[in-house]
């Protein structure tokens, strides 16, 4: 198949990418490095069904509609978003025209040449979880950051094109993403941070009392499920989850990678209004319908995180 991954060059994105070309399929790459790092590619460019990388905006219709003109896709993963949730509350305007109008921009052209879009959302669209079972789809929603609501819009647009249109669409939401190739900077992930700061003898820093819990899913999972969201047709027009099926407190992740408590402290939340009290996924309907469940546990992806981690040095 001919496959568009936007938001390639970034952290799942790369994931995403090096599984579809290992199955074998052709792949181009729309980024624009605003989170991404080109860096990303290089190992790709070897790859003779790695089609191009194009340093691009999901917001330049230009760039789009050549794209699309020319590749004959089959598949728009579309991974690209302004992710940051500070920054969304900052800059309610950049997240909402990239995350809404630029996912409008992909569903015009998918509709133009009959492209099925996976639309990368976010577990942050959900309201706390209740009782021990988790969040399914049926959750109740709460766009608690401009970020959230952004994804929720953009959620909307794309399964209004499956009902309207008969487009072939999934909506994906996983849950929070760690592992190697993630930032281990301000921008980076929870789990990457604490690893570095572990690393550097830097006390890890906890937003608030620390008993929020997330439900942490290792990236080579999450991009299993990404990809195998667009190859079935079972799941289009549906909604779908994927995690771990367990959370942790961030004081006990904090206790689970750095090991000395001395070494951890609580500091003023930056974003309280926007935090997420319970996050723990049910994953399932991705079961049922894909076949998939994690293969990593929590400790084995804080293993796989940390190698990478220290292979790097830290950077």
């Amino acid at each position: 198949m001919n496959i568009l991954v936007t938001g390639g060059a970034g952290f799942i994105g790369r994931w995403v990418v090096d599984h579809i070309l290992n199955d074998g399929h052709r792949v181009w790459v729309l980024d624009d490095l605003s989170n991404g790092r080109i860096e990303s590619m290089i190992d790709f460019k070897k790859k003779s069904n790695f089609m191009g990388f194009i340093e691009g905006n999901i917001k330049d219709n230009l760039i789009l509609n050549d794209l699309f003109a020319k590749s004959e896709l089959d598949i728009c993963f579309h991974l690209a978003a302004k992710i940051n949730v500070q920054d969304s509350i900052d800059q309610p305007r950049t997240t909402f025209e990239n995350d809404v109008i630029g996912t409008f921009n992909l569903l015009e052209l998918c509709k133009k040449h009959h492209v099925k879009m996976v639309f990368m959302s976010t577990c942050m669209v959900y309201d706390r979880a209740q009782g021990k079972n988790g969040i399914n789809e049926t959750n109740a929603i709460k766009p608690a950051s401009i970020y959230a609501g952004s994804k929720l819009a953009a959620e909307n647009m794309v399964l209004s094109y499956y009902h309207t249109y008969d487009l072939p669409v999934t909506v994906i939401r996983p849950f929070n993403t760690y592992g190697p190739l993630q930032k281990t900077s301000a921008e980076g992930g929870v789990v990457a941070i604490f690893i570095k700061n572990k690393l550097a003898n830097i006390p890890v820093q906890i937003y608030g009392d620390g008993t929020q819990t997330r439900d942490l899913l290792y990236v080579e999972d999450c991009a299993r499920f990404v990809v195998e969201s667009g190859y079935s047709e079972k799941v289009n027009g549906e909604i779908v989850n994927a995690g771990l099926g367990k959370d942790i407190t961030i004081n006990d992740l904090a206790k689970l990678i750095v090991k000395d408590e001395k070494q951890i402290k609580h500091i003023k939340h930056i974003h309280p209004q926007s935090e997420i009290p319970k996050l723990l996924c049910d994953y399932s309907k991705a079961k049922k319908l894909l076949n998939w469940e994690p293969n990593y546990s929590l400790e084995e992806g804080i293993s796989k995180t940390e190698e990478w981690i220290k292979s790097i040095g830290m950077r």
